[in-house]
């Protein structure tokens, strides 16, 4: 859901008035909807949910770091770790995902800031356990520069 229009006011307000697709579609996905209510149920049934993710982001992070790799310090559970080329990243990302992990692969044009990386997504269901073999993989598989 979402988007933008940019352009002269005019155009914008035609579309907003006559735009079937944005007249039909301004109310929120019932999926979408649904799946964010029970996250907040199960958030209120578990909130060491949050923490457990945030800690098991951070050990991740403290894993990747301290076997020479550039990361991002993670303010909740998603920690980026930086890719030497967007060609690397995604080469990268894919030896990952046949180790058997879920990861992101962002590269230009869609990072503003020009630095190709892998997203890595702590859950609060993972083990240290888990947590440890996606480091060990990660590094495994890394890129030289």
């Amino acid at each position: 859901q979402g988007g933008a229009v940019l352009g002269p006011a005019r155009v914008i307000e035609h579309l907003v008035n006559s735009a079937r697709t944005f007249i039909f579609d301004t109310g929120l996905n019932p999926a979408a909807v649904g799946a964010a209510l029970a996250s907040l149920r199960l958030l209120r049934r578990e909130p060491e949910r949050a923490a457990r993710a945030r800690a098991l982001a951070t050990g991740l992070y403290e894993r990747l770091t301290a076997a020479g790799l550039s990361a991002v310090r993670p303010d909740a559970s998603v920690v980026s770790v930086r890719a030497p080329s967007p060609e690397q990243a995604v080469r990268w990302a894919a030896d990952c995902r046949a180790a058997g992990l879920a990861v992101g692969c962002f590269r230009p044009p869609s990072v503003t800031d020009g630095i190709s990386r892998l997203r890595l997504t702590a859950r609060a269901d993972l083990t240290d356990q888990q947590i440890e073999e996606a480091a060990d993989a990660i590094v495994r598989t890394a890129p030289t520069a």
